[in-house]
């Protein structure tokens, strides 16, 4: 199984864009995400402006399904209840909006992910290669939306792997969920290869018998994909992440 549209349709706000859009040096910031991994904050005269930027967009792929199921732990097959094995992962996103002199918490839009299980599989779909058919199952997909703080949180696993592709978790963001034709970005998470290695050490992952790629190996990781790392820390038997990410507002 493999995901051939590695076309990157997206880029990072740079730091002149990120001044010119927040303007005065005196604007009011009420959410101060971490800056993009290798910059340092602003800082302009005595006003430090934390790095509000906007990740790469990537290819959405050929596994979305709109399930519709509006949930926090997206671990469970809601026709069947079995839930997917595999190290349990806390993921949280908080997502702002950069918006002219303001780089504030982005309440209400939906956030969807979806991924496959620790032997490749992904919910919902006939595999292109006919690899495996889950039409029907929804495991591993869920959305939900940002409340006042601009965070949502989800319970899911680790992501395994499958040929032509490094361990991700794709997403999606939509700041207008209730029009059928809204905004929407699109983009995928990512893993350090070392922390990969040691989960796929452990069970069900070591069961999957599909050629693994590093993330130097994947085309679509290679175009911005460093930029769409996730920070992960042990949490007791598995693992939480935290991902901040800014939407350019119109």
């Amino acid at each position: 199984m493999s995901d051939s549209d590695d076309v990157q349709v997206g880029r990072i706000l740079s730091r002149r864009e990120v001044l010119a859009s927040l303007g005065a040096a005196g604007a009011a910031l009420v959410l101060r995400p971490r800056p993009a991994r290798g910059s340092a904050p602003i800082r302009v005269g005595a006003h430090r402006i934390p790095g509000c930027v906007v990740r790469p967009a990537q290819t959405e792929g050929p596994y979305f399904v709109a399930t519709g199921l509006d949930r926090s732990d997206i671990r469970s097959d809601p026709t069947d209840g079995l839930v997917a094995a595999g190290a349990a992962l806390s993921l949280t996103i908080a997502v702002s909006r950069l918006d002219g002199a303001s780089c504030t918490p982005y309440s209400g839009v939906a956030v969807e992910l979806w991924q496959c299980d620790a032997l490749g599989i992904y919910s919902g779909v006939k595999d292109i290669n006919g690899l495996f058919d889950t039409t029907g199952q929804r495991f591993l997909r869920g959305h939900q939306r940002t409340g006042p703080g601009g965070v949502v949180s989800f319970e899911t696993i680790y992501p395994g792997f499958y040929g032509g592709r490094t361990p991700h978790i794709h997403f999606k963001i939509r700041t207008d969920p209730d029009q059928p034709k809204g905004r929407e970005f699109v983009s995928q998470l990512y893993f350090d290869d070392a922390l990969s290695d040691r989960v796929f050490a452990g069970v069900p992952y070591a069961d999957n018998r599909q050629e693994r790629v590093r993330n130097s190996g994947d085309g679509i990781y290679r175009q911005g994909g460093k930029d769409l790392m996730l920070e992960v820390a042990r949490e007791g038997q598995g693992y939480r992440a935290r991902f901040e990410i800014g939407l350019v507002s119109g």
